[in-house]
């Protein structure tokens, strides 16, 4: 058995990993952390999707001290505005259009509807994450499946950096060591050409079995030590930069997160209780980075709270996310912008996949192919949802806009949007992040309106304006009891300033 891991970096990849390894695995293996406090994170508030839910109470984290620790808010969704065209706007809903079983009913009567100009003109209208976003209002969904209060999920904002160091604690707790230094050299096995330790810049070694590589950007090990390969998704995915800044927190406190698109990009609002996340993500193609952190501090809130800050980067992935002895996690493996707030998913998702895949001394290859299989295919699926988002605008005030809406997509991609447009289909792939009510937002949110839409057999004799009516009034309806976001956020896990 493995007794011996070194994770190379903190950040929220690294103390993720530690967390969930010194878990689940036997007492007898050690864990080493090495980072540096020379080193910044790359961290600048996240915003998640649901399964982050699954994975603290994996971790055994308790959901309001957790949210105290991190300063954290809730998520139903993400708006996105002036994406398809300026003034439009849709909401990306953490849950489902109606019951799950209303999926089809709902979609042919609100085309029907639309043709005889009976219906809301928006979707987000039907579905429970949005009355209650819509109103600035949160509360956990029921459990009772014939409740449409069961109707809805729910993720985090947080910070970032507070998660990390509270993982922290926790790894130290269940037997983890932290190690301060700067990795400046791998050395590696004359025969295998696996890595048997790490070097720092005070000449000590770090040696180990298995190693993790959450070294940011760099891959420190998957890259630099065993020259892996990247694939460069940049075709599809043309922004190559992000400009950040916090602000004060001013107005509503939503219970979403708000994408917002520009001229060259777009940009994100993530509130939580100290403040309000911002950021501009943008191709450097079409614009400077003075002129992005020009228009993101023209389009605050309120007063910014730090100088803004720049990032950058190249969408795609590792040829192949575990090579030899090392399982790169996190930026190391990878990145996709963070428009549908993928990325503490992905190291999630990684995290998992490892331990399901949890190797030996042998290094079976089989379980490394199986790995990068499932992680390659997990990332195309993003990949597919996010070029989806893009590539279907109207915009015309903008060379980046242009460019995507006529650039060749994925073969992948075009066959869901053929088989939506066609048939009114949902294409539901291996390993897909997405669920089916997740495409049917983006793609009528981004006006890729079905064709046709075959009548579902119960729904003979419905009288489906009724139906819809009866929907939407219930669910605003419910959702007008629930307290405020920030009631909520109040009465059970404010943060100690």
């Amino acid at each position: 058995m493995i007794s011996r891991i070194v994770i190379a970096g903190g950040g929220s990849a690294g103390w993720m990993t530690a967390a969930a390894l010194s878990k689940v695995l036997q007492p007898g293996c050690r864990i080493t952390l090495i980072e540096s406090e020379e080193i910044g994170i790359v961290g600048v508030g996240e915003a998640t999707i649901p399964p982050i839910r699954k994975f603290n109470e994996f971790l055994g984290l308790d959901e309001f001290e957790f949210l105290r620790r991190t300063k954290g808010s809730f998520k139903l969704g993400i708006q996105f505005v002036d994406w398809v065209e300026p003034g439009r706007r849709y909401f990306h809903p953490f849950g489902t259009y109606g019951r799950a079983f209303d999926f089809g009913h709902l979609l042919y009567f609100w085309q029907q509807a639309q043709r005889q100009g009976k219906a809301s003109t928006s979707l987000d209208d039907y579905c429970m994450a949005w009355a209650a976003a819509a109103q600035a209002r949160f509360a956990p969904p029921l459990s009772d499946p014939r409740s449409v209060l069961s109707t809805y999920d729910y993720a985090y904002h947080f910070d970032a950096s507070l998660y990390a160091a509270y993982l922290h604690e926790v790894s130290e707790r269940r037997g983890v060591t932290r190690v301060e230094g700067r990795i400046v050299a791998s050395r590696l096995n004359a025969e295998s050409g696996h890595i048997e330790a790490l070097r720092l810049q005070d000449g000590r070694e770090v040696p180990g079995e298995l190693f993790i590589d959450c070294s940011g950007f760099r891959g420190l090990l998957i890259e630099e030590a065993l020259h892996t390969g990247y694939e460069s998704w940049t075709h599809w995915l043309p922004c190559d930069r992000a400009v950040a800044v916090p602000c004060e927190n001013t107005g509503d406190f939503l219970p979403y997160t708000r994408s917002t698109a520009r001229a060259a990009g777009w940009q994100w609002r993530i509130p939580l209780q100290h403040r309000i996340g911002n950021g501009y993500v943008y191709s450097s193609n079409y614009l400077d980075d003075a002129g992005a952190a020009a228009t993101l501090l023209a389009n605050l809130d309120g007063q910014a709270l730090a100088e803004p800050r720049t990032l950058r980067f190249v969408t795609g992935r590792r040829r192949q996310g575990w090579n030899r002895n090392v399982v790169a996690i996190g930026l190391s493996s990878g990145f996709l912008e963070p428009l549908e707030s993928t990325s503490l998913h992905l190291i999630q998702a990684s995290i998992q996949r490892l331990i399901a895949l949890f190797p030996d001394r042998g290094f079976d290859p089989a379980r490394r192919d199986e790995y990068n299989r499932i992680t390659n295919s997990e990332l195309e699926r993003v990949r597919d949802f996010l070029i989806l988002h893009y590539h279907s605008n109207r915009r015309s005030d903008g060379e980046l806009w242009r460019y995507c809406a006529n650039m060749p997509i994925p073969d992948t991609l075009r066959e869901s949007i053929d088989h939506f447009r066609s048939h009114a289909r949902i294409v539901q792939r291996e390993h897909e992040v997405f669920v089916r009510a997740s495409w049917l937002a983006v793609l009528v949110g981004q006006l890729n309106l079905p064709e046709t839409c075959d009548q579902p057999p119960q729904a003979h004799g419905t009288d489906g304006v009724m139906w819809l009516e009866k929907m939407r009034s219930t669910l605003h309806a419910e959702a007008s009891r629930f307290p405020t976001h920030q009631q909520f956020i109040e009465s059970n896990c404010r943060a100690v300033a």
